[in-house]
């Protein structure tokens, strides 16, 4: 099975839920005529779209790869390994994920993002050199100067280190 094929329904799903929730935020006497719920709601459209889109394109690659199969002669178990990204990988970068948000309310936006960083730099197969400490310091820095100083939109302090990340 297709991983596309797999990843846009699931998308889909998160999509409905996502403006299900969207819908439920409370309009405010500062709103506008969007609302508050207008822009999650707009971001639930587009994963919609976006997941629709991967689906269809996942049916029409599938029937394509089938007939240049039949054409060739080749049996599709043999090219298998290559069609299909491997599930452990894709289940390596959800636990990232899933770490960094457990992370970040108690070391703080910098360091988790760093951490994060550096950990998927490693884990692509980045070599152990002190060039990927040096990218996820300076990233997690980076994105912090971004959102923080330049958006100013605040980011977990984090409660381990006594709020200084």
């Amino acid at each position: 099975m297709n991983k596309d094929l797999f990843s846009g329904p699931a998308l889909l799903a998160v999509a409905g839920i996502y403006y299900t929730w969207s819908t439920q935020i409370a309009d405010s006497t500062l709103s506008d005529e969007i609302g508050a719920a207008g822009l999650p709601q707009v971001l639930a459209a587009l994963l919609a779209i976006l997941s629709l889109c991967l689906i269809i394109r996942s049916l029409l690659s599938a029937k394509a790869r089938t007939a240049q199969l039949a054409a060739t002669g080749v049996a599709e178990d043999d090219e298998e390994e290559d069609f299909n990204a491997p599930l452990p990988r894709a289940v390596g970068f959800l636990l990232f994920g899933a770490i960094y948000i457990c992370l970040l309310p108690f070391v703080g936006y910098v360091v988790s993002t760093a951490l994060l960083i550096g950990a998927i730099a490693l884990y692509e197969g980045a070599p152990r050199t002190w060039v990927v400490i040096a990218a996820a310091v300076g990233g997690g820095v980076l994105y912090w100067a971004i959102f923080v100083k330049l958006l100013g939109v605040n980011q977990p302090a984090g409660s381990l280190l006594g709020g200084l990340f």
